[in-house]
């Protein structure tokens, strides 16, 4: 039971992590290497509007959302969208960008283990005789709210069905009037919103620190690659295989091998399918 039940909460974290990464490739095709470094200033926007401008956790909460949203529109809107289409210039300007924000942060002062969010609800509870946090219940609630309701708005609104239509045919799209470049901007916004919320559900469980910004890109990475990149339910799938294979681990191996769990992950798939499980790449175009 305990491996179930923590090896449900870790996949829904890991499907949280990689959402706002997958959402973004797959309309745009652009990887998204400032991934990490959104997730972790999210946090510390959270945590400055709480502490040092006094505003309530809930209004902090919204407002740091909106601002890391802004904030991956403009990287797109200044950097991204003038090396698109190049595939190792776009890895390499968004990490050069996530790495500037992490390593100015920690130049900033924001470092050490005393920056924390308040969990939601405090205390715990027992499932089957295992103590469960509150929190921890909050994220696969809300995890699975996420899930849905990203299901719902691409199929059932208009900005979800551009969005859509991008990620399926590019050229198709922008034949009937879609603009490419507005849906990447709107892809890198809801992604970055997406990697924030991932931070206020998932940072309450620990401090904020740089550190996880590195550790939350090659996950989400990771993730993506077994789940075929450009697919976001198999980002979900992925997350859940990936997700207990850490717990079963960390049961039977230690827990300073949840992060080599991840990296065998992409590895292997990039030797046996290189397109992921659910990858849209035809498999006569994989080369092995």
């Amino acid at each position: 039971m305990q491996i179930l039940i923590y090896g449900t909460i870790n996949s829904v974290a890991l499907a949280l992590f990689s959402l706002g990464f997958a959402l973004v490739y797959g309309v745009s095709r652009l990887p998204n290497f400032a991934h990490g470094a959104l997730y972790v200033v999210s946090g510390f926007i959270t945590w400055t509007l709480i502490n040092s401008l006094g505003l309530n956790y809930a209004v902090s909460i919204i407002l740091a959302m909106i601002a890391t949203g802004i904030i991956g529109a403009l990287i797109y809107q200044f950097v991204l969208i003038r090396v698109r289409g190049m595939e190792i210039s776009e890895i390499m300007a968004s990490y050069a960008i996530g790495l500037a924000i992490l390593e100015g942060l920690r130049w900033g002062g924001f470092k050490g283990m005393t920056y924390t969010l308040p969990a939601f609800i405090e205390g715990s509870t027992e499932i089957a005789g295992i103590p469960v946090d509150y929190q921890r219940l909050l994220v696969v609630g809300i995890g699975a709210a996420v899930v849905a309701l990203l299901w719902f708005f691409t199929h059932y609104t208009r900005i979800g069905l551009a969005l859509r239509g991008m990620a399926q045919d590019e050229r198709a799209a922008m034949m009937l009037g879609i603009d490419s470049d507005l849906m990447a901007v709107a892809a890198m916004g809801f992604g970055s919103m997406l990697a924030a919320l991932a931070a206020i559900l998932l940072l309450p469980l620990g401090n904020i620190v740089v550190e996880a910004g590195y550790n939350v890109l090659i996950l989400a990475i990771a993730v993506c690659i077994v789940g075929g990149l450009g697919s976001w339910m198999g980002a979900v799938i992925a997350a859940f295989l990936i997700g207990f294979a850490q717990i079963l681990t960390v049961v039977y191996l230690g827990a300073h091998y949840q992060m080599v769990v991840a990296l065998l992950a992409i590895i292997l798939t990039l030797i046996l399918k290189p397109s992921g499980l659910f990858g849209r790449q035809k498999e006569l175009e994989e080369r092995v």
